[in-house]
């Protein structure tokens, strides 16, 4: 019997995101009859960490010195014993992470781009051209995103370059009838609208966007029951955001829950799903929403015209636009007929196009012959 390929990957950590929720279920559903799977956490393991110990070996990094972003010995050390034959890294980590595995010898060092940062500084592109040039493929998980990377020259090798969309188990992420739980926690009564998202709370997001189109949206409201919006997440925005709220005198309109466990509870509740994000890789709140029969509302950044496809091409707004945002929703609510048709096309697309054993096989494909 062949010896299982060794695989690390790293990462800061397996706390609330996308990228994080990612990396738990493509270590999760990576063959464990051909590879042995491990995890190196740089910061510490987090939420997504629950129960990978029982696919996969996790690693927390020792303490490092301010020094080791130009020669992190204690990591490569690290990365030595655990004696991996495939280093695969991830968003925000890779110019440390990569020079570490090279100092400790890895032979084949693979880098997955999950989103940029909006606005991307330079001094971020010049450490990952560095970061670039010693590592074998660089995996991007969206089109937009791989060519970002080339017309910046972040990757100056075009056959570095592979994309491998973002997918979702499409059977965990279906559509369920709404239990209620959500809307008596939060008092909503039962034939008001709720306007969905699911993000982490940082200015990429674009959630102050939301929250001025929400204003409007709630200013020009005239028939029936007024929606509300709720959004799941956290981050460094929260503070700011829930000033803006307050200002606006929203605070019974609008909800912060925080990270939420319960998901499949939450999809149920929202009428629609809806990110105003500034910049995406592909979403993966975006995929598990439509997944479980959610109409889309977004903006059309990143991978999010790629997920939706020609079919809900019209459920797309542009970046920045308060304006576009809030007359996208008012038309989303008013024809109900047509938002559960878009409904039913968006788990269509994404259980024809972006579930989760696809992406496993491609990566899986990339360990093993680097194509």
């Amino acid at each position: 019997m062949s010896r299982k390929l060794r695989l690390l990957h790293i990462i800061n950590n397996l706390n609330y995101g996308g990228m994080e929720r990612i990396l738990a279920d493509l270590v999760r559903c990576t063959d464990p009859s051909r590879f042995d799977k491990h995890i190196l956490a740089l910061s510490y393991l987090g939420q997504f960490a629950k129960d990978l110990e029982n696919v996969a070996t996790l690693h927390v990094a020792d303490h490092m010195s301010p020094w080791s972003l130009v020669w992190p010995r204690r990591l490569a050390h690290q990365i030595q014993q655990i004696a991996p034959d495939v280093v695969h890294t991830h968003s925000g980590v890779w110019y440390k992470a990569s020079l570490a595995a090279r100092l400790a010898g890895v032979r084949r060092l693979i880098h997955t781009e999950h989103g940029r940062p909006n606005p991307d500084y330079w001094y971020k592109k010049f450490f990952e051209r560095l970061a670039a040039k010693r590592t074998d493929i660089v995996v991007a998980v969206s089109e937009p995103l791989a060519k970002y990377h080339l017309a910046n020259w972040i990757v100056l090798e075009r056959h570095k370059i592979r994309t491998i969309i973002n997918g979702v188990d499409t059977d965990l992420y279906s559509s369920r009838p709404d239990p209620g739980t959500v809307r008596r926690e939060l008092g909503i009564e039962a034939m008001m609208p709720v306007l969905g998202s699911v993000g982490r709370l940082e200015r990429i997001k674009g959630y102050d966007l939301m929250l001025e189109a929400f204003r409007r949206l709630r200013s020009e409201w005239q028939n029936g029951p007024a929606p509300i919006l709720v959004i799941a997440g956290e981050g460094g925005e929260r503070d700011h955001l829930e000033t803006l709220v307050a200002s606006y005198g929203l605070r019974d309109k609008i909800k912060f829950l925080g990270w939420r466990d319960d998901i499949h509870n939450l999809h149920a509740t929202y009428t629609l799903f809806t990110l105003s994000s500034r910049s995406e890789g592909t979403s993966v709140s975006l995929l598990e929403a439509m997944s479980a029969g959610l109409c889309p509302v977004v903006t059309n950044v990143g991978g999010n015209a790629d997920v939706l496809g020609k079919e809900l091409r019209h459920r797309l707004v542009p970046p920045e636009n308060s304006v576009a945002l809030a007359n996208a929703w008012k038309n989303a609510l008013r024809d109900v007929a047509k938002r559960e048709q878009d409904a039913q096309a968006a788990r269509r697309r994404v259980k024809a196009h972006f579930c989760l054993d696809n992406m496993v096989k491609s990566y899986e494909r990339l360990y093993v012959t680097g194509n």
